[in-house]
């Protein structure tokens, strides 16, 4: 008797049945980190931006802003970072840019993650030795990132010192503890 080349019924209900339970147990570790890493991208791309307006205060010898922009030549005055943002020289203390001072560009994020400032900070300034300033003096700025579910374990806080040092936080490990929610 011949027995044809192929998977029998059971074999392939045991295959399936085994794919199903590592999809069930993958499925959920996969979302935490495809959501952590969005996150944390996010809240670095302000980190690195505050870093380079700074570095390039200090070099230029001239006041350098990072404000909030929707659409990438002027400030908007508003506190939502997540609209994106502008870094531009300048030397006037300007409310806006002036032509062709803008140095970089961040664009809008494309989910529903809010990026709010806790002090309504919409923009922040370094002058020539790279201290940071507001349009309010210098509150103590904690700029909070959520995703759409505002569970504290997906957020993200980055935190702007007057001496212009900034720095990330969780929930975790912010200081003094509970300032990141």
């Amino acid at each position: 008797m011949n027995r044809s080349a192929g998977f029998t019924l059971v074999e392939l209900m045991a295959v399936t049945a085994i794919v199903a339970i590592l999809l069930t147990i993958g499925l959920p570790s996969y979302r935490y980190i495809t959501n952590s890493y969005r996150l944390s991208s996010e809240v670095n791309g302000l980190l690195g931006d505050l870093m380079y307006a700074r570095a390039e205060a200090i070099k230029e010898g001239n006041g350098v802003t990072v404000c909030v922009s929707s659409n990438a030549t002027s400030c908007s005055g508003a506190a939502t970072w997540q609209n994106g943002w502008i870094i531009f020289s300048n030397p006037t203390n300007a409310a806006n840019p002036a032509a062709g001072t803008v140095l970089r560009v961040q664009a809008k994020f494309t989910g529903s993650d809010t990026f709010i400032s806790n002090t309504g900070v919409s923009a922040v300034t370094y002058n020539r030795e790279g201290f940071a300033t507001t349009a309010a003096g210098f509150p103590n700025t904690i700029i909070t990132l959520h995703d759409s579910t505002a569970n504290s374990a997906w957020t993200r806080c980055l935190t702007i010192s007057p001496q212009g040092l900034v720095a990330t936080e969780t929930h975790l490990t912010s200081v003094p503890a509970g300032a990141c929610t």
